[in-house]
């Protein structure tokens, strides 16, 4: 896989499915554009796939309960209001698609109510004179030229979404069906005020209410607490229908009307590196919010909130649960009470990972990646699962690496897991080391772009999910809760070790290499464990805790959680604090918009540096943010595969 070659990455999305019509929307990177097109296609179930929208930006299908409707978003060319994803409507027949929202920022993924009439979504409302829209004199000014922000709480914005306060994300819902008849989109009010950001919108089975996720007491404090609300559909006060011992995401209404949910638990102030569990509650009898019980166990079951919601099928409800690398389906039986990963029923996923799925009576159709495919639409019901689609062909033209599975000892007898990919040839080759980020967060059982372009070039790439990364278990995911650069360097060096068993490895030629969590731990090995390292690329990292806590998105809790809120701890943990032993060739690799990891954490690292005579150098792409390598602007994805194969071509 060469740079360039990234516009064979076709990823299907989340699929629908009803009846005999089965759609999922793909994306790829255009390179001519600059963009990332696709539309919806219609996937035979018997095999073969065609378009099905002509779209260069449709997304998000959704088909109604009775077949009739598909609602989707539709996104245009430019970079203004018409660019802005607009829900449309079309007959699951065929024909012409109608918009019928007209929103300055957009809109976010249709859900059908049981009445197949009516749509529920949110979107964020901009205040008037921002964001490109008028202000109360009738005039729409440059973003330079906006009123301040006056910002009250610490969650005022999001890398790769921007500020919060000021275009608060609030739920709609409309009547669909009537809204076909209407000359132009619909008028639409919100159902929510605008002092909370509201999310994940779903149906009550009655119809009544649209349930959704918002802030702990509607947002009246600084929090990352999260519950259960329901909005009238008509209108209304929100009523809290389950407080959460952590947080909420993607509540769905079960048939008998209680609610289930994706949740974590927060004992006291320890926010990170939670498992999340699937959870119950039965709708309130009365005023006060339902109890809720936790049906997986908390040590060895995590559920993967970006597969979608769970889903009821038959006494069991249908979700995604990531382990050892794979994400996989997985049953839990609706009377559960803490039940573990190896009592579940695994249904795909084995080696693999599970992205999204759905369900239509006994049928399941989910997209799943491999190690040879970034993701592919598979038929689960029957005797076997029936691979739908091959959209991966491209790229497996273009040479895909096998990952090889490591399993190793630390010296303090704890188990490591990884991968290496190995070039064609006979060697030996150079390797390079890469780190995930996170921490909480695995390297997966699929095509990884990274590790094949490097290995097209001829470099063998190291993949590990050390300690503090998820899958393993939520006592492995916080094994470095105040131990940054400990036992997750040891695992890491660990698994470089095994690695450098295999003949064809060159163990004089090593790199070292990862983003955010990931160029923190390039940043560390670099600075404790030079002698093993030729060279480090350093991307997006967090690298001085201190600045970090009042200047990232997230830095607020992150740093407390992860190393506490002591300024000598936190010094004794930021790798910029031994810049001065970094003796090696260092590139600094970051985006101007990072919020995540904010660009002051690159600038004081290369200063520290060059100022320290390493031989360091600076790379920073304008108008990204921290998700660069995997959804920044096609072209600059090129451009900076290109740096990092000159990189490495001129030190290993």
């Amino acid at each position: 896989m060469r740079p360039v070659d990234i516009e064979a990455l076709t990823v299907p999305g989340a699929p629908a499915l009803r009846g005999d019509l089965l759609l999922t929307a793909v994306s790829r990177p255009d390179l001519k554009t600059n963009s990332y097109r696709g539309g919806l296609r219609r996937v035979d179930l018997d095999g073969g796939e065609g378009p099905w929208t002509h779209g260069i930006q449709d997304s998000a299908p959704a088909i109604s309960p009775d077949g009739r409707w598909v609602a989707f978003l539709r996104a245009g060319e430019g970079s203004g209001r018409e660019a802005k994803p607009q829900v449309h409507v079309i007959a699951a027949a065929g024909g012409d698609a109608k918009r019928i929202t007209d929103l300055p920022l957009g809109a976010g993924a249709p859900v059908w109510a049981p009445d197949s009439r009516r749509i529920a979504f949110v979107a964020r409302v901009p205040e008037p004179g921002r964001y490109g829209t008028e202000n109360a004199d009738g005039e729409t000014p440059e973003p330079g030229e906006e009123a301040p922000r006056h910002i009250t709480n610490l969650f005022y914005r999001v890398d790769d979404v921007g500020f919060l306060n000021d275009r608060p994300q609030r739920l709609f819902v409309v009547d669909a069906v009537a809204a076909l008849d209407e000359p132009a989109p619909v008028d639409l009010t919100p159902l929510t005020d605008d002092r909370a950001d509201v999310e994940h919108p779903s149906w009550t089975v009655d119809g009544e209410s649209v349930l959704i996720v918002a802030p702990r007491d509607w947002a009246a404090e600084d929090t990352v607490r999260s519950d259960v609300y329901a909005v009238p559909a008509g209108g209304g006060e929100p009523r809290l229908l389950v407080r959460t011992l952590g947080t909420a995401a993607k509540p769905a209404s079960a048939p008998d009307g209680s609610i289930l949910f994706y949740g974590t638990e927060f004992p006291g102030l320890e926010e990170v590196a939670r498992n999340t569990g699937l959870w119950h509650a039965p709708w309130p009898g009365g005023d006060d919010p339902s109890p809720a019980r936790r049906l997986t166990d908390v040590e060895s079951v995590d559920c993967d909130i970006a597969a979608g919601p769970p889903v009821v099928l038959g006494d069991e409800a249908l979700v995604v649960v990531r382990h050892r690398g794979a994400a996989e389906l997985r049953a839990v039986p609706l009377d559960a009470d803490l039940a573990e990963l190896k009592t579940l029923r695994c249904l795909a996923g084995e080696s693999a990972a599970v992205k999204s799925f759905t369900v239509d009576g006994e049928r399941i159709a989910a997209v799943i990646g491999t190690p040879e495919s970034s993701g592919d639409v598979v038929l689960l019901s029957g005797a076997s699962p029936a691979v739908l689609t091959d959209y991966s062909k491209a790229l497996r033209d273009t040479g895909i690496r096998p990952l090889e599975e490591l399993d190793a000892t630390a010296s303090d007898g704890y188990p490591v897991h990884g991968w290496v990919v190995r070039p064609e040839g006979e060697g030996p080759h150079p390797v390079v080391l890469m780190v995930h980020g996170g921490p909480f967060a695995p390297y997966e059982w699929k095509v990884f772009d990274e590790a094949q372009v490097l290995a097209a070039a001829g470099y063998a790439v190291i993949l590990g999910n050390p300690r503090g990364s998820a899958g393993y278990g939520e006592s492995h995911g916080r094994s470095i809760v105040n131990g940054f650069g400990t036992v997750d360097a040891l695992d890491l060096l660990t698994l470089l070790d095994e690695a450098l068993k295999l003949a064809d490895l060159d163990g004089d030629r090593v790199g070292v290499m990862g983003g955010s969590y990931g160029g923190y731990m390039t940043s560390w090995l670099a600075a404790h464990h030079s002698g093993r390292f030729r060279a480090a690329w350093s991307e997006r990292a967090l690298n001085a805790f201190d600045s970090f806590t009042g200047s990232s998105d997230i830095g607020w809790f992150f740093a407390e959680g992860y190393v506490g809120d002591d300024p000598d701890e936190q010094r004794k943990c930021s790798p910029l604090t031994y810049a001065g032993k970094i003796d090696i060739p260092f590139m600094v690799v970051h985006s101007e918009q990072d919020w995540r990891c904010p660009l002051e954490q690159a600038q004081r690292m290369y200063v520290a540096l060059r100022r320290n005579g390493a031989p360091a150098e600076f790379l920073l792409f304008p108008g990204e943010g921290h998700e660069l390598t995997r959804s920044g602007k096609p072209r600059h994805r090129v451009q900076r595969f290109d740096a990092v194969l000159e990189w490495w071509g001129r030190h290993l």
